[in-house]
């Protein structure tokens, strides 16, 4: 066996926990996967994989060496690409991941009129509000809300994604309308579990003080749908993104309130699996994402 199918074995067989996956996945028997990894590891003087009754996991020694050969895949695709990237004309499948609220407001409608403006491309369009493994995955580029750790991945700002407080109208009216941010001790608040300090609000005021106070109110979700229908629906005051609530606010279901006090903004970034060598459809689709987000994208539709 080469080298190169035999980097692709190992990384497969850590990746599927079996041997017999890894090698149906690259046309093997699982004899010969089995023979080419012992022969692996008696070249390195080490054992590479820990092998009992639940499947196949990687030693200390092993998962080093497996970053070893996923850092030689991503060199041999990046290759593999450099035809296409000297060709003008973006085509093939391009493999989106976005979470759920922003992929179903935003990203689904512009990745349709990329689609119209690019008849080559086809969209594999994933949401999912878990973290996702860009290499593990196949995924060409991902939208990521907040700051970005450091890594190996390649990234593009595209933009801020600001925040706002709202109610609906009948509830301002029954409760009365927060002026400052201690006025919500007293009000029902909804409380996105996900981001935004959780029961702990923060703004900044017109002098750029920052002000933290806790809510609390009769609901808690991580779904920004949920909230936006209990805010419609009258329950309580709530912090939501502005595209999550753009038309609401258009069609005068909910009102903004507090709007000398700022939140927190999250960064809005394209993350991509390598810096290097991007492929044309990646760096094509990050250019028309980084246009159509431009100034106050939020309060536009799509």
């Amino acid at each position: 066996m080469d080298r190169i199918t035999g980097v692709q074995l190992f990384a497969r067989i850590v990746e599927t926990g079996s041997f017999s996956k890894a090698a149906a996945d690259l046309g093997l028997t699982q004899p010969t996967a089995t023979k080419h990894v012992a022969a692996i590891e008696a070249q390195l003087g080490a054992r590479l994989l820990n092998r009992n009754t639940r499947g196949v996991s990687a030693t200390e020694i092993g998962a080093l060496y497996y970053d070893k050969c996923k850092a030689i895949q991503r060199t041999l695709e990046e290759a593999d690409n450099l035809a296409s990237l000297l060709q003008s004309k973006v085509g093939g499948q391009l493999r989106i991941s976005t979470s759920v609220a922003f992929g179903r407001r935003v990203v689904t409608p512009l990745a349709l009129r990329f689609m119209r403006e690019h008849p080559d491309i086809s969209i594999d369009l994933g949401f999912d509000d878990r973290y996702v493994n860009l290499v593990e995955q196949g995924i060409d580029v991902a939208l990521r809300m907040g700051k970005l750790a450091d890594s190996s991945l390649g990234a593009r700002y595209l933009g801020s994604n600001p925040w706002l407080v709202a109610a609906s109208p009948a509830y301002l009216e029954r409760a009365g309308i927060p002026e400052t941010p201690q006025d919500l001790a007293r009000h029902a608040c909804l409380i996105y579990s996900s981001v935004q300090g959780d029961e702990r609000w923060q703004f900044t005021d017109a002098q750029g003080q920052l002000l933290t106070v806790p809510v609390q109110g009769p609901l808690r979700s991580n779904n920004l749908s949920a909230l936006l229908a209990a805010t419609r629906a009258g329950h309580g005051v709530a912090v939501l993104p502005w595209y999550v609530a753009r038309e609401s606010v258009a069609d005068g279901s909910i009102r903004p309130v507090m709007a000398n006090y700022l939140l927190p903004a999250q960064e809005l970034h394209a993350v991509f699996p390598s810096p290097k060598l991007v492929p044309s459809k990646v760096a094509t689709f990050i250019a028309f994402l980084q246009a159509a987000l431009g100034e106050a994208w939020w309060k536009s539709g799509f």
